[in-house]
């Protein structure tokens, strides 16, 4: 906690006693969130084979460190936000650096799921070959090395710490310069650029295929008008099948050209797999699209629809972890370069909180808007309440 005046002899002036107790039940309340949300991902991947996916391993290592946020982190938080413990600055520092860690993991995890994001949707090719299990496992290994060694930087220099403060205060134990220019400039706006770089270029990349297929089909479906109105019922089927042909032909050279292979939910690919043509290994093409052209256009421009919400989606996660990180951050570097600026002590909780929603909000934009997701949680759902019925009706009797 970012505060100001002595660390020593007292609390440092400028605390609230009367913001304490909403402070203290506000951080309850998040720590509940996440670990009840992150949780539930976690038990979803368990009980249903289907989410084991590479895909999913970096969202479920995603969850388990916002749930250690949410079970160890604001605890910490909340306990040296109160000046705990008192006369013991190695278990201060403990308590800090963990703190640190665990909400470390929690970006680097999130860095980590947009960069495997990135592979599957702009390099459908190799991903199955980079990005195996096995490769994946080692991927998050790294990541929470990564966060445990950048969040125990306080502890290998102890000497830096002030033997005598009396009160465990963020700032007062944690060296400002470490907070701003390692924690805030390289923990955190690198992996904010590298986010922003990756899903920027996913979101133009599917909006300019999107606008090519439907140049490419609304090119194919004039042809084949002009073609079928002054032919007979044969020839007409037949020029169809043709301009078909070609126009299923320029499709899976756009799709090529840019290596879209699937967005952001791993359980629906792309447009061209679910009504396009199959090409067998001979090269003919075997048409499964609708035989009704209207239902396979409002079929595509529904698909196009769904490509682009994923998309969008992306800028959403985005948005939000720019939010609840930035304030906290920029609160830091002000009392850095700026000593005799004062920061109202409800300002610095209230960005301390936000970071922490942060572990709540992650289910919740990453998860919960995957449709298997929602499904396996709802079945384990209907079971538990099934269960409670049953149990219920047997005491009756």
């Amino acid at each position: 906690m970012n505060v100001t005046g002595s660390c020593t002899a007292e609390m440092p002036s400028g605390y609230i006693p009367s913001f304490k107790g909403i402070y203290i039940a506000s951080e309850l309340i998040i720590a509940l969130l996440a670990i009840i949300g992150n949780s539930l991902v976690c038990l979803a991947v368990i009980c249903n084979k289907k989410l084991r996916t590479v895909t999913n391993y970096f969202l479920v290592s995603l969850a388990v460190a916002d749930t250690l946020v949410g079970l160890v982190g604001i605890p910490c938080a909340v306990l040296t936000d109160l000046g705990r413990p008192r006369h013991n600055m190695p278990l201060c520092l403990v308590l800090l650096c963990m703190l640190m860690v665990l909400t470390q993991s929690s970006i680097l995890s999130m860095l980590a799921v947009a960069l495997e994001r990135y592979m599957a949707i702009l390099l459908p090719f190799q991903y199955e070959r980079v990005m195996s299990p096995r490769n994946a496992n080692l991927a998050l290994l790294v990541t929470w090395c990564l966060a445990v060694l950048s969040g125990s930087v306080p502890l290998m220099d102890p000497q830096r710490q002030p033997a005598d403060s009396n009160y465990c205060i963020f700032t007062c134990v944690v060296d400002m310069t470490y907070l701003v220019y390692f924690n805030f400039f390289c923990c955190f706006l690198v992996p904010l650029v590298a986010m922003s770089i990756i899903y920027g270029h996913i979101f133009l990349t599917v909006l300019h295929q999107i606008r090519r297929i439907n140049l490419v089909r609304g090119t194919s479906v004039s042809e084949e008008t002009v073609v079928g109105s002054g032919s007979s019922g044969m020839e007409d089927s037949g020029s169809s099948a043709a301009m078909g042909t070609s126009g299923v032909r320029a499709d899976m050279r756009t799709r090529k050209e840019s290596g879209i292979g699937s967005l952001i939910d791993t359980e629906t690919t792309a447009v061209f797999t679910k009504t396009g043509p199959r090409v067998s290994t001979t090269g003919s093409i075997s048409s499964s699209a609708p035989a009704d052209p209207h239902l396979g256009e409002s079929t595509k421009a529904k698909s196009n629809f769904q490509e682009l919400r994923k998309a969008t989606s992306l800028l959403l996660v985005l948005f939000l972890f720019m939010v609840c990180w930035m304030p906290i951050h920029v609160i830091n570097s002000v009392l850095l370069l700026c000593p005799q600026c004062k920061v109202p002590m409800s300002l610095t909780l209230a960005a301390i909180m936000l970071s922490h929603a942060n572990s709540a909000l992650n289910p919740i934009v990453y998860t919960y808007r995957m449709r298997l997701f929602r499904h396996t949680l709802m079945g384990i759902w209907k079971g538990l309440w099934s269960l409670r019925s049953k149990r219920q009706t047997l005491e009756g009797h």
